[in-house]
């Protein structure tokens, strides 16, 4: 499996400024998608998000941008458009065609350096989105992300980018539902099959054991920092959905990131999921959400055991 490039008409790319430590992923469906949005977090940077909502009139979006930088970080999904713009994709008003990019931001500026995803860089990652397998950990919006941040950058872990696609079976063969998620939650990732923090807040500077920072919090652990954290996921799948039903989509995927992330939805993080349909096959909405979920929390374990060590923040690659 390639992660969300499973999806038929998905592409997936990716700009890194490893000397900035930060970058933006795109997300492209230029033949138009069907889309939906869930927020889960309370600290949520984001631009077109109200494209998404079923009140709203337009019927599909032709790409997301996620960027690190956090609210410069904006500036990426202009980019995305003008490369769009440029190839004819979008709605047609008069003699002009304008896509639909909604995006959204995570804090990355603890570790990264002056550098700021730009118009240029998200018009690179968009040029560079193709069907390949989504390459995973530290790139694009992920370069920069860290996550258990309980006790500040010295005792975080690195996160990053990762992507999963489960297959439905039986008489739902051939339905497909992918996630990809950047993570750089404040909590500590953890395995659901186990109940283990895979990574997280460590005791110490040097060390290796986890300080749990769920159960540290209830006995008065440190606050956490404001708006440092946030995770971005975009869920797709190749069903049909309507905007209401792919909202609904996008709400069961929070439903992984709940299982995979502790404690997750905090007051300083961003959590956002944006769900996608681009194909034509049926399949009971509650099937695809659960597959949905599953795809989320694999994408988050995914995107942690990807990370390598960057700027002194220890990736399970090489922690």
């Amino acid at each position: 499996m390639k992660g969300l490039t499973d999806i038929p008409g998905i592409l997936v790319g990716h700009a890194s400024d490893y000397d900035g430590m930060t970058g933006c992923t795109v997300i492209l469906c230029e033949a138009g998608a069907a889309a939906g949005v869930d927020i889960g977090g309370s600290a949520t940077g984001s631009q077109e998000i109200d494209v998404l909502s079923p009140m709203h009139v337009t019927p599909a979006i032709h790409g997301v941008c996620f960027a690190g930088g956090s609210a410069f970080g904006l500036e990426a999904a202009s980019g995305v458009r003008r490369y769009l713009a440029k190839k004819g994709v979008g709605f047609q008003f008069g003699g002009a065609r304008v896509p639909i990019v909604p995006s959204a931001i995570l804090f990355d500026l603890g570790l990264a350096k002056a550098a700021r995803p730009t118009r240029e860089m998200g018009e690179a990652a968009a040029a560079a989105a193709t069907h390949d397998a989504v390459t995973e950990g530290n790139v694009g919006a992920g370069t920069g992300a860290t996550v258990g941040k309980l006790y500040g950058l010295d005792q975080a872990m690195k996160g990053g980018v990762g992507s999963a696609t489960v297959a439905l079976g039986g008489s739902l063969t051939g339905v497909l539902v992918s996630a990809l998620a950047v993570v750089n939650a404040f909590g500590d990732v953890v395995d659901p099959a186990t109940g283990q923090v895979v990574a997280g807040a460590r005791q110490s500077k040097r060390g290796k054991e986890f300080a749990g920072t769920a159960e540290r919090m209830k006995f008065g652990g440190h606050p956490p920092v404001a708006g440092s954290n946030t995770t971005l996921v975009l869920v797709a799948t190749n069903a049909k959905l309507s905007k209401v039903e792919a909202a609904k989509l996008a709400q069961f995927g929070q439903h992984g990131m709940v299982r995979a992330i502790s404690p997750v939805h905090t007051l300083v993080d961003g959590d956002i999921v944006i769900a996608l349909a681009t194909g034509e096959k049926t399949a009971p909405l509650v099937a695809l959400g659960i597959a949905a979920a599953e795809a989320v929390s694999q994408a988050i374990l995914r995107a942690v055991r990807a990370a390598k060590t960057l700027g002194g923040v220890p990736g399970l690659q090489s922690a």
